[in-house]
């Protein structure tokens, strides 16, 4: 069987083609990222090291919104489903640089669509977010829910269901939407709160805490997000486009956090900011819909996945450059 998966070189897509070429040879995957600079270039090439060295892995760096060198891709290759995570990160981000999140997250996602509708791929999974459900009370929040994106980052990703909606629709595809929240866990993004916060703690660099810290977040560690999508490709699903939440529906005060990672760094010099308008106060998805596919109930405890991340920092902090 072989897969195409975007995005291999970043966080999530590293850790899903490295479980699945640990678990089954009989995988071929064809991996796809275009190493952009929006975080260590460095550091997203040691991850791909782990992968490279293994027979049945085939690396190309192309960035997704070039449609000739991907449809190379495309032509050379039998794909039985793409895993589509590939994406601009970043909500803070987006509001600088809108551009990058049109090229990548919107005109990427299509050529990924349009490219799997010429070549007979009928099946996709792809990364959408919990940053589509916008500033809610509601909690925990269920994937039927009316979205409301308030930045271009959850924008793009709402519309990437808008398209798959439309071409599961008409050209007989099914698509799998995966709303991400907050993903941690080792060989992280360094622009995410829990690395960038250890980052602080051991250069004792000055660290920005909007809203003065009063945030909550589900925290999901990325092995029970991996586990999560093994399940699923491995599940029939009827519906022609379906979404789910991929969370540990288990919200977490960002103040904890924090306190848990002073213990073994020391605190560096904070300076608590107003809520950037970017940010929510608080994500908490209800997993329920996904249980009843894959069953999978056993999500890390937040102090647990923490402890991990802190131990490999520890260890591997060098290579977040």
């Amino acid at each position: 069987m072989k897969i195409l998966i975007t995005g291999c070189a970043g966080f999530l897509g590293f850790h899903l083609c490295k479980k699945i070429l640990k678990i089954d040879k009989k995988y071929k995957i064809v991996g796809i990222d275009n190493l952009n600079s929006y975080y260590s270039v460095y550091y997203k090439k040691k991850r791909l090291s782990f992968l490279k060295d293994k027979k049945n892995f085939q690396f190309h760096k192309i960035d997704i919104s070039n449609f000739k060198r991907l449809e190379r891709v495309f032509k050379k290759n039998k794909f039985d489903f793409v895993i589509n995570l590939a994406a601009q990160a970043g909500v803070r981000y987006s509001i600088s640089n809108p551009k990058e999140y049109m090229c990548s997250n919107v005109l990427g996602f299509f050529n990924i669509t349009e490219l799997s509708r010429i070549y007979n791929i009928k099946k996709i999974y792809y990364a959408s977010s919990s940053s589509v459900y916008g500033e809610t009370k509601i909690f925990p929040i269920k994937e039927s829910v009316k979205t409301y994106p308030q930045n271009i980052y959850s924008l793009s990703k709402k519309n990437n269901e808008e398209i798959a909606e439309i071409y599961s629709h008409y050209y007989n595809m099914q698509f799998i939407g995966l709303r991400f929240f907050t993903i941690y866990g080792e060989w992280g993004r360094p622009d995410m709160l829990i690395l960038k916060y250890i980052l602080k703690c051991v250069k004792k660099n000055t660290f920005y805490l909007n809203n003065y810290g009063n945030h909550y977040r589900d925290f999901t560690y990325v092995k029970d997000v991996v586990e999560n999508i093994l399940r699923l490709t491995r599940k029939k699903i009827k519906k022609k486009h379906e979404i789910f939440n991929i969370c540990s529906n288990n919200p977490v005060s960002i103040k904890w956090v924090l306190d848990q990672i002073n213990k073994e760094f020391g605190q560096p010099k904070i300076i608590k900011k107003p809520k950037q308008k970017a940010d929510v106060y608080k994500t908490h998805g209800n997993n329920k819909k996904i249980y009843k596919i894959t069953k999978f109930k056993n999500y890390t405890k937040i102090s647990k996945g923490l402890a991990n991340v802190i131990d490999w920092a520890k260890l591997n902090i060098q290579y977040i450059k």
